[in-house]
């Protein structure tokens, strides 16, 4: 469960931000839509590799 502490007289908007902020590194709506739908190991590792590959191409470009 994620705790947020408010301190007296803290505007609402900076509490919301940090539920948010902490809520994101969770990873808990990432993994969701992970497991939403089944990815065989075989098309994962082939995606890794394609991303690698990009970038990779990406980086040789900015040099």
């Amino acid at each position: 469960m994620i705790i947020v502490p408010i301190k007296e007289g803290e505007n609402i908007e900076k509490s919301l931000k940090k539920f948010k902020r902490k809520f994101e590194k969770t990873g808990i709506v990432r993994e969701l839509r992970n497991r939403k739908t089944f990815e065989k190991p075989s098309v994962k590792r082939r995606t890794e590799i394609k991303k690698a590959i990009y970038v990779q191409h990406l980086r040789l470009q900015d040099e």
